[in-house]
């Protein structure tokens, strides 16, 4: 068997990397037209930062896992490709802010319609909207040759930071196919594959739009637990409740569990907002408002609690930060990667910088061009944005210290030493609870957590 994936980011690189491990008689080509990308993934270093990627990829890369620029040739010796290019919302026209820009996903179907000379199993690995297969395979049976393609669902459930783990032990492998012979041919085909690697009754068989939807609800319920333990952790700071011993209380409740109940300054992430924003997007186009609108709020309320954690500091502050120095300790949007994508530290800047603070930023993954460029959104340099090569040189000589991303690093830091190099009073603010406020506070630090006292 021969596998193409088209898209070498954050899905596409990392899965194919796994599948080549798992299955070393399988020649997997992953293909993207970015070529720095190809050159980072051959050379390194990588271009994502996953915790185990690197050693995955050296053991496959040039025995059975090969990058490059070249899409028509792969797509010519494929069996199987895999689709995993960038889905973003959409910024213009009819559903702007809301529904998925699907034109890299029909680009990619009119690209194998025009090369492919062989029928193929295009497997979906983009998050996409229900029936987009419908689409794809419109365009794919538009070719000029009469080859018959079959059009998979297969999300991906990676986390972040653990996509390594994820893809050696998934929870749930889910393929959604056409209730048809060739159909459930296509769908045997794929699940042979994983099945290499993961019990077979991890892998899920549905139809295909059942699966196409299950991507975006997953991540839309994931996502509403933590709005709805952030939305708590607000009323816990008026009430002096602690939403920590809170969120342990409900969490043992078999029928609630512990998981993704911890409060922060909001989440962020390729996925969440983007995939709430497309049902709320799909629910408003088959006539279900109040659907869309209970689905919209946990959007809004991820919001609120980014705006929130920056009108505290500027509270606590004395109502102005204007010249004064904030360290933001975190830029990515979790800790163990490097994807900034909807990180909470933008708004945190953004919002610091339009108060006119002196904002110097401090992330262990993230490039210093990358910081400024997702800060500044294509303006004009600023100078009072500035990056630091480490913690401490971030929090020297600053009015308040903000924990953004939750880097095991910063729950060690020598906060005395730091102390001693701030301005009076200092201020720290925990987006994360990670650190010991009672210990801050012992040090001198005006220290504040999210939802605690």
């Amino acid at each position: 068997m021969n596998i193409c994936c088209i898209g070498a980011g954050y899905v596409g690189g990392p899965t194919m990397a796994m599948i080549a491990l798992k299955c070393p008689d399988i020649r997997v080509n992953v293909v993207d037209m970015n070529a720095a990308r190809i050159a980072a993934w051959n050379d390194g270093p990588l271009p994502i930062y996953e915790p185990g990627l690197d050693a995955v990829v050296q053991q496959a890369r040039g025995r059975n896992l090969f990058f490059s620029t070249d899409v028509i040739g792969a797509i010519k010796q494929a069996d199987l490709i895999f689709v995993s290019v960038n889905t973003p919302t959409k910024t213009y026209g009819v559903g702007a802010g809301r529904a998925a820009d699907l034109r890299f996903i029909e680009s990619v179907a009119r690209t194998i319609a025009e090369h492919a000379e062989s029928g193929k199993i295009i497997v979906e690995k983009s998050t996409i909207p229900v029936k987009t297969a419908e689409s794809i395979s419109a365009i794919l049976a538009s070719n000029t040759r009469g080859l018959k393609f079959q059009v998979l669902s297969n999300p991906e459930f990676l986390a972040e930071g653990t996509a390594v783990k994820d893809l050696e032990n998934p929870d749930r492998v889910l393929i959604g196919g056409e209730r048809t012979p060739e159909g459930d041919r296509a769908v045997a085909a794929l699940v042979a594959v994983y099945a290499r690697w993961v019990p077979r009754e991890r892998i899920l068989t549905t139809n295909l739009w059942s699966s196409e939807l299950s991507k975006l609800v997953a991540n839309a319920f994931l996502a509403q637990r933590i709005s709805s333990i952030n939305s708590i952790s607000a009323l816990c700071e008026a009430t002096g409740a602690d939403v920590d011993e809170v969120a342990n209380a409900i969490g043992k409740d078999s029928r609630i569990g512990p998981k993704f109940l911890k409060a922060s300054v909001g989440f962020g992430g390729s996925c969440f907002q983007k995939d709430i924003l497309n049902l709320v997007y799909l629910c408003e186009s088959f006539g279900l408002p109040e659907v869309a609108a209970y689905w919209e709020q946990v959007v809004r309320m991820n919001d609120f609690q980014k705006r929130r954690f920056s009108a505290r500091i500027l509270r606590t502050l004395f109502h102005t930060v204007a010249g004064k120095k904030i360290a933001v300790l975190g830029f990515a949007f979790k800790k163990d990667t490097n994807d900034t994508r909807e990180s909470a530290a933008i708004n945190v800047c953004r919002d610091l910088l339009s108060e006119h603070a002196h904002v110097c930023v401090y992330d262990p993954k993230v490039p210093a061009d990358e910081i400024r460029k997702d800060v500044l959104n294509g303006a004009a340099d600023n100078p009072r944005l500035t990056v630091a090569p480490d913690a401490y040189a971030a929090c020297a000589g600053a009015h308040a210290i903000a924990i953004v991303t939750e880097w095991d690093e910063f729950r060690t830091l020598d906060y005395a030493k730091i102390y001693a190099g701030m301005s009076k009073p200092a201020s720290l603010f925990d987006g994360r609870n990670i650190v010991d406020l009672a210990a801050l506070r012992k040090l001198g630090f005006h220290a504040h957590g999210i939802g605690r006292a």
